[in-house]
């Protein structure tokens, strides 16, 4: 039996992005977007309830600012007390998981969505996705972008304009571009 381009989507397989069920899925996510973005004045408790229809998990008092941007939602598991500040985009094509305690800048970008480096397979349409683990109690800095791939653990900060290419240990401080692990 052969996945459909979906199953291999979120199996972090090479997948067709123009498949139809993945088109409708990121169509409904735009609708949902829609409406989230448009709930800047509502409580901070509706926001939550909007975020836990399309997200994979929301943990108690997460808190995403508007405007918030993403691919599907349903991949992006927040744990408690998570926060994201505006402007964040989350390209969640597989697992997004955010620990509790997190605290994101405003203008990050989490990219889970990944092309192939031969341009014969970018050419003909090809994407897959590679899981981004973010642990409990980061900092990231605003205007940070964290790469496909990448694994940041618990209470690492990452400075601000910084771009992570590479795992990021424990408790560690990552800046720069690419990011580089400061010593102690």
């Amino acid at each position: 039996m052969s996945l459909t381009e979906k199953q291999k989507m979120l199996a972090g397989e090479a997948y067709l992005p123009r498949d139809p069920e993945i088109q409708a899925d990121q169509a409904a996510a735009k609708a949902w977007m829609v409406r989230y973005n448009a709930a800047l004045a509502e409580p901070v408790s509706a926001r939550r309830a909007l975020l836990a229809e399309q997200f994979g998990a929301v943990g108690e008092g997460a808190v995403i600012r508007p405007p918030f941007h993403c691919d599907y939602g349903y991949n992006i598991r927040l744990g408690k007390n998570v926060f994201l500040n505006f402007n964040c985009v989350i390209l969640d094509v597989v697992s997004v998981t955010i620990g509790d305690g997190t605290e994101i800048g405003p203008a990050v970008q989490i990219y889970a969505a990944d092309h192939p480096r031969d341009p014969a397979q970018r050419q003909a349409g090809v994407a897959f996705g590679r899981p981004v683990t973010i642990g409990r109690n980061v900092w990231i800095g605003g205007g940070a972008i964290i790469l496909p791939g990448v694994t940041i653990g618990d209470d690492a900060v990452i400075g601000a304009g910084s771009v992570v290419t590479r795992d990021v240990p424990a408790g560690a401080t990552a800046v720069g571009n690419p990011a580089r692990v400061l010593a102690a």
